[in-house]
């Protein structure tokens, strides 16, 4: 078994002496794992880092074993998130929340290429933050739980929405609430994409997907813990809208 993509390396950890195991990001072969030979060496050290572009082949004997890469150094975004530090709470967040929720080989090109996307902007400190809520609703999207922003629960009505129901995901408007408006999380109007870029209201927005991370897609999940990373580059937004 033999194939060769391109593919954003997640994490790396010790096998054996001398070799890592590369857990990576791919287009068309989803989150693949491998063994590098050498890959402590200094030779490879410098392009190991989370985040990093890598063209991959990948061969086996048999397609369910682990199987051994080979790795060629596309584009490096350590530098560029090294030199500053919401990049980096970026980065981290990003890398661990797709190592926290991607099943193994499972192919999601559209979450792959906005993955991409959003990494090639890391250091453009002013679009960051919205671009990063984009993907994370994508996330939840792709992973099957998708918010539903396009009509009232309770109405229909398409226009006024203004809270997100925290069991369903959808969307409700003012009118709609009643009694239950207490219950339901806020629907600021950067995630219906009719507000310039706010901060207060990109934080709020992260705060709501949070709600949906933590509770439906971490519970679906077997309870795992959420990575510490996310919580992080939350707080990291946090102070850039109250510094």
């Amino acid at each position: 078994m033999e194939w060769r993509d391109t593919g954003i390396l997640l994490s790396t950890r010790k096998h054996g002496e001398t070799s890592l195991i590369l857990d990576a990001f791919t287009p068309n072969h989803g989150r693949h794992a491998g063994v590098l030979r050498g890959g402590v060496s200094r030779k490879h050290t410098p392009h190991l880092q989370p985040g990093g572009q890598l063209d991959l082949s990948w061969r086996a004997r048999l397609e369910d074993q682990l199987g051994i890469y080979t790795v060629e150094p596309l584009r490096s975004r350590a530098a560029v998130a090294m030199a500053d530090r919401l990049a980096l709470a970026g980065l981290n967040a990003v890398v661990a929340l797709l190592g926290f929720c991607l099943p193994d080989r499972a192919p999601y090109p559209t979450l792959y290429k906005q993955t991409e996307d959003l990494l090639d902007l890391l250091g453009q400190t002013d679009i960051w933050p919205l671009a990063y809520l984009r993907w994370e609703m994508t996330l939840l999207e792709q992973m099957g739980f998708g918010l539903d922003l396009n009509a009232c629960a309770v109405t229909g009505a398409n226009d006024h929405l203004a809270f997100i129901s925290p069991r369903t995901g959808r969307a409700v408007t003012a009118s709609g609430a009643g009694e239950w408006v207490d219950k339901l999380l806020p629907l600021p109007p950067v995630m219906l994409g009719d507000s310039p870029r706010d901060e207060l209201e990109i934080l709020t927005a992260l705060k709501t997907t949070g709600h949906f991370i933590e509770n439906h897609l971490a519970t679906s999940l077997g309870n795992k813990p959420l990575p510490t990373a996310r919580a992080a580059f939350v707080d990291r937004v946090e102070l850039m809208t109250h510094p």
